[in-house]
């Protein structure tokens, strides 16, 4: 039994929450009567209701975000409906700004907006001491960080040896990109170095290899950034894996220096360019030097093994279709390893919303909020642009296709793949669960009739693609008796590799 339950639900099971660590490891005298429930999106209300329950808690705390909205919505009015007694506070994004129409916070008992290391261990002191509190939105403190107890040490053996797990050497951000909620920072926050390096290292000892920050800025102050990439450098192995979001324009060369040295498959870069357009950039309070930006992609995709994964944002104010594919064509010049195409959300609390009538931005009513127009981009042609993405990510950003890519995208790499786009929603009116098998076989039938790419060229490139995957079943294009459009002696012309590829997929 324990007096308070922390609860969320992540996306997949290899999520582990930092958040509800920080909490758990912040409840002071109260932590030993405090339990951690993780669950996932795919598990059922009931089910999280029951194993809550399970626990006799006084309180639960629940970490709410854009993702878990409305999982939590349903769990919260099953619990308030089967244990009326149990107090619910809610905590997170999704639940500290523009509040006081949410069903889900109608619903609980309390709900602390912003920082809750502090006020939470808090409100649970007088909550357990039956003294009610007069006020339901609590204002979380921000305390000094060197008053915050890190988490890490809440990591258990599982979590160490099945889930990705997260860590934050600095909170905050200086910038004011309006799409954000770090834009409401005032600026950004450092731990204390020698302490986070002491619980890395313990982290390390118990046998974590890989290490995702969650940072927004790691490279805003070099010389923290230097010594985390020389404690990691010190301790590289053949499974190390470091994940940092970095500022594209702020490379200097003593980062360099670091970054060259890690080999392919220990050290990834998360990039965010967002918008190529100055204009655009100005409307959002995006301040960045692009010809530095691209300068620095150049050299950690060509004199660096980093992976190099690039952010744009698809409906961002002022932007029109025409100047998103100009920025499309300009991130896929620089080549690098993954371009994640996102559209834009409308986060609770961002001041993005500030543009909603001057440029007719639509937003779903739903999480997570997604545009759906604005006075550039009309609806259905914002549906095309999602199906762009959606397919970009399954087809490029899977990393099967690489000899296919080069022929598909060719020297008009947007135009090319939203035509390649628009005949695969054509064709087959989805853009989920599409077979790995039956994915091969509409990158070879689209490349050669949306695209008109010569046929020997894609079967040659795709059936190389097909074996380098690894991946089994037979596409319709490998097996030409069936399709009818190849011959057993043309294959064989067309690619010596065939008789592999028929021998692979049997």
């Amino acid at each position: 039994m324990s007096a308070i339950v922390l609860a969320t639900l992540n996306a997949r099971y290899y999520h582990a929450s930092l958040g509800l660590r920080y909490l758990a490891a912040n409840m002071g005298e109260l932590a030993q009567d405090t339990q951690i429930m993780e669950f996932i999106l795919q598990h059922k209300a009931e089910e999280i209701v029951e194993a809550v329950l399970a626990a006799k808690p006084r309180i639960v705390g629940f970490g709410v975000y854009i993702w878990n909205i409305e999982e939590i919505s349903r769990v919260v009015a099953l619990l308030k409906c089967v244990a009326p007694e149990v107090i619910v506070v809610l905590g997170g994004p999704e639940v500290s700004y523009e509040n006081a129409a949410q069903e889900v916070v109608r619903l609980a008992d309390y709900v602390i907006t912003g920082w809750g290391d502090v006020s939470f261990p808090t409100l649970c002191r007088e909550l357990l001491a039956r003294r009610p509190q007069a006020q339901k939105i609590i204002a979380g403190i921000q305390p000094a960080l060197s008053e915050i107890k890190l988490p890490y040490a809440l990591y258990n053996d599982e979590d160490v040896a099945h889930r990705i797990l997260y860590m934050e050497a600095s909170r905050g951000c200086p910038f004011k990109c309006e799409f954000c909620l770090s834009s409401l920072d005032k600026t950004a926050w450092a731990f204390d170095l020698d302490l986070f390096l002491a619980e890395m290292a313990k982290l390390y000892e118990r046998g974590t290899r890989q290490f995702k920050f969650v940072d927004r800025t790691f490279n805003l102050n070099i010389k923290a950034s230097v010594r985390i990439l020389e404690f990691f450098l010190a301790r590289l192995d053949e499974k190390l894996f470091v994940h940092f979001e970095v500022i594209p324009d702020h490379l200097p060369d003593p980062l360099k220096e670091l970054i060259a040295r890690f080999p392919a498959g220990s050290l990834q870069f998360e990039v965010g360019i967002q918008t190529f357009n100055p204009e655009v950039q100005a409307l959002i309070s995006r301040k960045q030097d692009t010809a530095k930006a691209e300068k620095n992609l150049r050299w950690l995709r060509n004199e660096s093994h980093a992976h190099i994964h690039v952010d744009l944002i698809i409906g961002l104010p002022g932007e029109d279709m025409a100047s998103f594919g100009r920025g499309f064509d300009r991130l896929v010049s620089l080549n690098p390893h993954e371009i994640q195409v996102g559209v834009l959300k409308r986060l609770r609390g961002t001041p993005i919303i500030r543009h909603t009538g001057a440029y007719d931005m639509r937003y779903s009513p739903y999480a997570p909020y997604t545009i759906l127009s604005t006075d550039r981009i009309d609806f259905p042609t914002m549906q095309r642009l999602v199906r762009f993405a959606r397919y970009w990510d399954l087809v490029a950003n899977s990393g099967r296709f690489p000899l296919a890519m080069a022929l598909l995208l060719g020297d008009s790499p947007f135009a090319r793949f939203l035509n390649f786009s628009d005949w695969m929603y054509a064709t087959t009116r989805k853009t989920h669960q599409i077979a790995l098998d039956r994915l091969f076989d509409l990158v070879y039938t689209g490349m050669t009739e949306a695209l008109a790419v010569p046929q020997v060229k894609v079967y040659a490139a795709v059936e190389q693609d097909f074996i380098n995957s690894s991946a089994k079943g037979a596409p319709a294009f490998l097996k030409p008796a069936e399709s009818g459009k190849h011959s057993a002696k043309k294959n064989k012309q067309a690619n010596p590799a065939s008789r592999q590829a028929r021998h692979i997929v049997g």
